[in-house]
């Protein structure tokens, strides 16, 4: 039988380490797009260094097999291709039209 004080101390381990991750991926992404936003605004032409950006960073996600490195979850490339839309969309918001 389980000791439900010891499966209840679990979850909470799991729900904080989950809160830790999350945010460590909320400031990864939001120092990543300062950063590329920042580096596309010195460019000559901020929309296709963009476009050529986000078109080889889609390429490479939907290159990425992941069954070949041990990683069985298909949601994972779905939400790395819909977080890099998110990242395109405030890259762009911030360009010189």
């Amino acid at each position: 039988m389980t000791d439900t004080t010891d499966t209840n101390e679990q979850i909470k381990a799991l729900k904080h380490e989950i809160a830790e991750l999350s945010g460590l991926v909320l400031a990864t992404g939001v120092l990543l797009t300062q950063l590329l936003q920042s580096n596309l605004k010195r460019e000559l032409n901020p929309w296709n260094a963009a476009t050529k950006m986000m078109a080889d960073a889609r390429s490479a996600i939907e290159a990425f097999n992941p069954e070949t490195t041990g990683e069985r979850d298909p949601a994972m490339k779905q939400r790395a291709l819909d977080a890099l839309t998110q990242y395109e969309t405030q890259l762009r918001s911030v360009l010189p039209t």
